[in-house]
């Protein structure tokens, strides 16, 4: 969501909010508005992030063209509907600390656009949305989507009990991968695993980044990160965080049987990692926020990097 507003400049005209109608929001009736900002529809980074992780095993494990574009599909509704369910639970969890952040009290529970009662009812119809997606699933699939719904609701309760809520992030981020490999073979495999590993690296990496430009806010009132665990030592857990993810891409594409092309297109997200290590200033939240959001382009570089090693 590029507003031409650098929200490093506090001093600029436009305030350092993250609420714009933008995207489909612009479209919409005024009246739906306010749930489709609830839902984050207007800055969709957050359903890239969660469906790519699904890419990557349709990609890798797919047994034809036919079922890894229709799994394609149904993953990528589905992102839109979970992330959007998983929006509104964080939402009703921190309306009243959502009020004290500059970023955050514009959004529609946080400014009284839409109240705990009609989220609610509106979160019940994400989820039957969701429901209607998963039943179309193989039966491993189907209870592995059941499964997330634990830690869709515990995320936001992290942020006040752990440094790392992000940790628990990564554990929904990421769910995809072995979701989407029993979705693509009917079963759960190593390779599967190894792709949730590896997409657990790269969440706490790149929410780590996005976590920057809330730092001295989160601080003020009471939440915990691991921007604010981190500090100046970001910057190597980041190259720690990447590198991993990495090494455990390149073990799941050699567990999965791939050829070795697919070990020279892990060069391209590899080089992309690094590019975001070095450019990164954690003062800067508008450059924070940039180099998040490409974390879109590196995941589509690895899921391109699987496909590479199965051609």
């Amino acid at each position: 969501m590029d507003t031409g507003f650098d929200p490093s400049d506090r001093k600029g005209v436009a305030p350092y909010t993250d609420i714009r109608r933008e995207g489909l929001s612009a479209w919409l009736p005024a009246a739906l508005v306010p749930y489709a900002l609830l839902m984050r529809l207007d800055r969709p980074i957050g359903s890239w992030l969660l469906f790519l992780p699904g890419l990557w095993a349709f990609a890798a494990a797919a047994p034809s063209w036919e079922r890894g574009i229709w799994l394609t599909f149904l993953f990528g509704v589905g992102a839109v509907v979970m992330r959007g369910a998983g929006c509104v639970v964080n939402d009703l969890w921190d309306r009243d600390l959502d009020r004290q952040v500059e970023r955050t009290r514009g959004r529609p529970l946080a400014s009284g656009a839409v109240s705990p009662k009609q989220a609610l009812g509106f979160l019940a119809g994400l989820l039957v949305v969701g429901l209607a997606i998963l039943v179309q699933l193989p039966a491993a699939a189907i209870w592995l989507g059941v499964a997330s719904l634990l830690p869709i609701i515990l995320y936001p309760l992290a942020k006040r009990v752990t440094d790392w809520p992000q940790a628990v992030l990564g554990v929904v981020f990421t769910w995809a991968a072995p979701m989407g490999w029993a979705a693509a073979t009917g079963a759960l495999e190593a390779p599967a695993l190894l792709l949730w590993a590896a997409g657990f690296a790269w969440t706490l990496a790149y929410d780590t980044i996005y976590a920057h430009q809330d730092r001295e806010d989160d601080a003020l009132v009471g939440i915990r990160s691991s921007a604010l665990t981190l500090g100046e030592r970001t910057r190597p857990f980041l190259g720690g965080a990447f590198a991993l993810c990495i090494l455990l891409l390149a073990l799941a594409g050699w567990m999965a049987g791939l050829n070795p092309a697919f070990l020279a297109g892990l060069l391209l997200p590899a080089a992309h990692f690094s590019w975001q290590v070095h450019r990164l200033d954690i003062h800067a939240p508008g450059l924070c926020l940039r180099i998040f959001r490409s974390n879109r382009d590196a995941g589509l570089l690895v899921a391109l990097a699987f496909l590479m090693g199965r051609l």
